[in-house]
């Protein structure tokens, strides 16, 4: 056995002096085509609303799209992830369903615009109903009302199939409806939608961390919460691991855990348990608006925070990140 006191000095620190070996040895990236970018789209022209609770983040018409998604190709960011938000809604969400929806002609506009930009739109109902919730409703015996999965799984068909035919690259359902992965895949299947990948919301908590996004896309409860539908954040993990089987066996593509700085562990158990699927993570407008709050009083540095945060969830195991921050990180790596 070698003795310590005969070996060189231990200096782990030499690797850590001088500024471009960290870079030569930095085990973790992000770089901006892993980096999906979710935007806000309204009714209008000329339209750049700024959310409140969510500084630097708009609600924007289909002209100021235009622009925005130009910019967004030639800084190589992953792909826009977009919300509509109708003039009108209704009971049912039928903008979502509607071929001349805000949703569909967001779409087209992107394509005309960016067409080598990835666009993928959420499948819910959520932004486009009275109530704000995420599906049809109906009355429960005790007079309750609650989310009807099975009527809300043909109208998730139908608005799938609207996304398809403007031209979708890649479609991300966001309602825990039981199944929705299975009705939205046959539907895109029986019309030669085969092709068109489905990334799932697999593993979504019912989280106060959502609380900014409500803002953003208008899609409050009316009344009660989601939590009939999302999952509870203090069940046991191995419920996550059910929900991506489930998904992954009616045709997932690709798999989400939402929200993702106070989920990291679950984050790490979905990349463990299955590795050979494209796992993504939503860094969610709370844990957003919340460093931009800090650093805003000047309590934090921002852009640091941002890099640890993402350095965070790819160390996890999310090789895909949905930020608020795309853009400005990407605007950053270029300089």
């Amino acid at each position: 056995m070698i003795e310590f006191e005969n070996l060189m000095p231990i200096r782990p620190r030499r690797l850590r002096h001088n500024p471009a070996v960290r870079r030569l040895v930095t085990e973790y990236r992000v770089t901006p085509e892993r980096l999906i970018y979710p935007l806000f789209v309204c009714e209008g022209t000329g339209v750049k609303t700024e959310i409140p609770s969510m500084p630097d983040v708009f609600q924007m018409s289909l002209d100021v799209l235009a622009e925005e998604v130009k910019e967004l190709e030639t800084l190589g960011i992953g792909g826009v992830l977009l919300f509509g938000i109708p003039e009108h809604k209704d009971e049912c969400g039928s903008d979502a369903m509607s071929e001349d929806g805000i949703i569909a002609r967001a779409v087209r506009t992107v394509k005309k615009a960016a067409p080598a930009l990835l666009c993928i739109t959420d499948v819910c109902f959520c932004e486009y109903t009275s109530h704000g919730h995420c599906g049809a409703l109906k009355k429960l015996p005790s007079g309750l009302m609650d989310v009807d999965n099975d009527a809300t799984l043909e109208m998730l068909q139908r608005q799938t199939l609207v996304q398809a035919e403007a031209g979708v690259d890649m479609v991300a359902p966001s309602g825990m409806m039981d199944g929705m992965i299975g009705a939205m895949r046959d539907a895109l299947d029986s019309k030669g939608f085969t092709e068109l990948p489905i990334m799932s919301y697999a593993v979504k908590y019912a989280s106060a961390f959502y609380g900014p996004f409500r803002d953003a896309a208008d899609s409050a409860p009316q009344f009660g919460d989601r939590r009939s539908y999302q999952m509870d954040f203090a069940a046991v993990a191995e419920s996550a691991l059910r929900e991506v089987e489930l998904d992954l066996a009616e045709g997932a593509d690709l798999i989400m855990v939402k929200p993702a700085l106070a989920y990291l562990d679950v984050v790490r158990m979905v990349h463990e348990n299955f590795p050979e699927v494209p796992l993504a993570t939503y860094n969610v407008s709370g844990e957003y608006s919340m460093v931009k709050a800090a650093a805003l009083n000047g309590w934090i540095d921002e852009n640091r925070i941002v890099d640890e945060s993402l350095i965070a969830m790819t160390r996890a195991g999310a090789g895909i990140i949905i930020t608020y921050w795309a853009k400005k990180v990407a605007q950053r790596m270029k300089k």
